[in-house]
């Protein structure tokens, strides 16, 4: 992802999940370690949307759900894929053999964000740091098929929010998925978000 999306989802993360809404560009920088002109480029882009509000030297987030369809359509998903491969066997049972030390995306992260899942789904979607591929690469070796791994980069302090991708994270990641059932998944994880936000 481009770090100005890592900020957004940072935002997001803390708005809809902590309930934490001000902020300074300064404490983003320094906990991305990111440069101030980097932070004041994600939050001029919110602003001229007006999904939040800059007063001097804070600003507050006031329209996440604006931002978050905003991100949505920014998004490229298929850029941050970084490997790929098909897997014959059922979908619990990969996701049983997924290593440690991942962030689980896409449908599992849902399932587990809504505690079931609206849909069946047949592909796992998982962040892992990109220098820990190898394992990934030994473990699902590459297979000719339609892919039904797929796994995609970390990015900075990802992981810091937990072995789950965020709700936001989640939700403009299945946005960005073609699949038949996704249409089932945002329909439920838009529900959890304006239930956290009301």
């Amino acid at each position: 992802m481009k770090k100005i999306e890592t900020i957004w989802s940072y935002l997001l993360w803390l708005a809809i999940e902590k309930g934490e809404f001000k902020h300074t560009q300064k404490a983003i920088a320094e906990y991305f370690d990111y440069s101030l002109s980097t932070v004041n480029l994600a939050v001029k882009q919110l602003a001229l949307i007006n999904g939040i509000d800059v007063r001097g030297k804070f600003f507050i987030v006031n329209d996440p759900k604006k931002i978050l369809i905003f991100w949505s359509t920014h998004r490229n998903i298929q850029k941050s894929i970084i490997y790929e491969t098909y897997v014959n066997a059922p979908i619990l049972e990969i996701e049983g053999l997924i290593p440690a030390e991942v962030i689980f995306a896409g449908y599992t992260a849902a399932k587990h964000i809504l505690k079931e899942s609206p849909s069946d789904y047949s592909k796992v979607y998982f962040y892992i740091d990109e220098r820990k591929i190898i394992e990934v690469e030994n473990r699902f070796p590459k297979i000719v098929g339609t892919p039904n791994l797929i796994i995609l980069k970390a990015y900075p302090k990802q992981i810091e929010c937990g072995n789950i991708t965020t709700l936001a994270q989640t939700f403009v990641d299945i946005w960005n998925m073609g699949d038949w059932y996704a249409k089932d998944f945002l329909i439920e994880l838009e529900g959890k978000i304006d239930g956290l936000l009301s």
